[in-house]
């Protein structure tokens, strides 16, 4: 039985490399999404050599070459536009290229100015980064990152985050297991509790999450990516899922001001912004826009229509590593042309 199942692994993974390689998956991607603006979602990319690399999250992180090869194919099968593009069609209705793409990344890793940036400008391609705004100038990452890492590197078991859980009236958890499926359910369990909740139970590991290491992206080098043709929008103003929110005019409007304000000018210029988490609602979304922001970006994983115009509340792909690279640690197109050519279209409002 495990040598059949071995063998229709194969021949399904042959299938796929044969039907790229063929261009039958690319004229198929030509007619069907011409008039469909695809929009991706990274988050962060490091050198395998950077220190940083051996504690970050797998499944969020691409290494350098990763990005350089998807950017390749970005350019081979689509037309990559820039936020003003998009933002010209829904003004008024200015057409967009065949099959038209969207670079995005989220949050504000210092590492989106250290290595997306050269890659990008090595091939020539714009790019949004949706960054939060309180985390500008911040050396750790959120406090989901934190765990990730410190128990990656052995600094933190699960037990151990466990067991501060335990000491908490309502939050008792006991884990399955040594692994990291068991720690992102952890992470699940401490994002649903309220803010001062979790920092009660994360306060005694505080200074087994601190990696010594800066993480988040400074004002010179948000001004570093601006120049290099990277775009700049709003993640919310603290990171805070946004039907979380306690006050969400500060997460939308606030953080406008806020980006202003690190970068020294006059008042909130910042035309797009996406949800973090990927927490949002229809009603959440229109106060976005009420905000004054002209594109609002979901999680929401659809092609969105560009005729007679964009809408202003897009779909997202999301881009994860296992996405793109099999298990020897490879490179597949044709895994992401499977991925991305045949998401369904939408038009979300």
């Amino acid at each position: 039985m495990i040598a059949e199942t071995s063998t229709d692994d194969m021949l399904k993974d042959l299938s796929k490399k044969l039907l790229y390689a063929s261009g039958l998956l690319g004229l198929y991607h030509r007619l069907r999404n011409a008039d469909r603006l695809t929009v991706v979602m990274f988050h962060r990319t490091l050198s395998p050599d950077d220190p940083r690399w051996r504690s970050c999250d797998p499944d969020y992180t691409l290494s350098t070459r990763w990005l350089a090869e998807s950017l390749a194919f970005f350019k081979k099968h689509y037309s990559v536009v820039s936020l003003a593009q998009v933002l010209a069609s829904r003004r008024d209705g200015a057409p967009l290229p065949p099959r038209p793409l969207l670079i995005t990344f989220d949050d504000g890793w210092a590492d989106n100015a250290d290595y997306a940036l050269p890659e990008l400008r090595k091939a020539g391609l714009p790019a949004l980064l949706f960054v939060v705004a309180d985390a500008i100038g911040t050396r750790q990452p959120f406090f989901q990152e934190r765990l990730i890492a410190a128990w990656r590197r052995g600094a933190l078991k699960v037990a151990e985050l466990a067991q501060a859980m335990r000491a908490l009236p309502g939050t008792e958890w006991h884990p399955a297991g040594e692994s990291i499926g068991e720690l992102r359910e952890a992470i699940a369990r401490l994002e649903a509790l309220p803010a001062e909740r979790r920092n009660a139970v994360l306060a005694p590991l505080m200074a087994a999450l601190d990696d010594g290491l800066r993480h988040m992206v400074d004002v010179g080098e948000l001004q570093r990516l601006q120049a290099g043709g990277v775009a700049l929008g709003l993640h919310g103003k603290t990171h805070t899922p946004m039907k979380q929110a306690v006050d969400l005019d500060a997460e939308l409007s606030g953080a406008r001001a806020a980006l202003a304000e690190c970068l020294g000018r006059g008042g909130p210029d910042a035309e797009s912004m996406s949800f973090p988490h990927g927490s949002f609602a229809d009603a959440i979304a229109q106060r976005a826009r009420e905000s004054g922001y002209e594109l609002v970006f979901t999680s929401v994983p659809v092609l969105n229509p560009v005729r007679p115009k964009v809408g202003w509340l897009l779909g997202r792909t999301g881009f994860e590593t296992d996405a793109v690279v099999d298990a020897r640690g490879r490179f597949r197109p044709d895994w992401l042309a499977l991925y991305l050519f045949r998401k369904p279209a939408q038009r979300l409002a």
